[in-house]
């Protein structure tokens, strides 16, 4: 049975890839399995869905959540044609804002969880599959005020561009997708501190150059079957890897300065 598992799909950009493989007459499998920590989101998500779905309620920072996983493969004789992996999560602000849990929980989730759950599939993966892991733009920077996140897309962007080369053996595909904001998912509201008194102005103070999940999950899906090795999914993020291979990572540094107050 060839399936799509796709974790973080309870919503954003997770929740877009199943809507949007679930229509797609480009891609051939069975199922789409669905991970996330919120059941009645996924269970929403699947009574939308025409194909045959499978909803897998796992946190994947939880030391068993993999184990729960392969269980499941095996159980089902699963032959994982296409993973994604969309689950992680940020917050905003400085090294005083932002929670010793906080940090923990995001370098979990976004790089440990982020491994572990890659590997766990890798043994139901056989040449012509793909996988697609949710990095970003942040990953070609450092970016103060959202350190932690960008440091861990960092280290999930260099995991899967080695990755990649180190399955071109078996003819596995490795995609990673580096957007900027994308503005109609949860993904801005969770990261931002509510907390913020009204004398202090936010970290961030407008995310411009936003994209949209339809925009991404259309162009990464059309790049993954092409076989690229990464996607930049707007102008913008064409520009931000580009200009990184540039110019002095200190300049870069006094130029987010100057985005993040405007």
């Amino acid at each position: 049975m060839r399936i799509v598992l796709i974790t973080g799909a309870s919503s954003g950009l997770g929740r877009e890839y199943a809507r949007q493989l679930d229509t797609s007459a480009k891609e051939n499998f069975d199922e789409i399995w669905l991970i996330a920590r919120r059941k009645e989101k996924l269970e929403e998500l699947s009574r939308e869905l025409q194909h045959t779905s499978r909803v897998l309620a796992l946190d994947l920072t939880a030391e068993d959540a993999c184990g729960q996983l392969e269980e499941a493969l095996t159980a089902a004789d699963a032959r994982v044609h296409l993973f994604i992996n969309c689950a992680g999560y940020a917050k905003i602000g400085n090294y005083a804002k932002v929670s010793r849990y906080d940090s923990a929980h995001m370098i979990d989730l976004n790089c440990k969880a982020a491994v572990c759950t890659t590997v766990s599939v890798l043994p139901y993966m056989e040449a012509g599959d793909r996988i697609i892991e949710i990095c970003s733009t942040a990953a070609f920077q450092p970016l103060q005020h959202i350190n932690i996140y960008g440091a861990g897309k960092a280290f999930l962007y260099h995991y899967t561009r080695a990755l990649r080369m180190e399955l071109l053996p078996r003819r596995i595909r490795v995609l990673a997708v580096c957007p900027f904001w994308i503005k109609d998912t949860e993904f801005i509201s969770i990261a931002e501190h509510s907390e913020v008194p009204p004398e202090e102005k936010p970290p961030i103070r407008h995310y411009q150059f936003a994209t949209t999940a339809r925009a991404v999950v259309k162009k990464s899906l059309r790049a993954s079957r092409a076989g690229f090795a990464v996607c930049t999914p707007s102008v913008f993020c064409f520009l931000h890897r580009l200009f990184s291979k540039v110019i002095p990572r200190e300049a870069l540094l006094y130029f987010w300065e100057f985005m993040r107050r405007i």
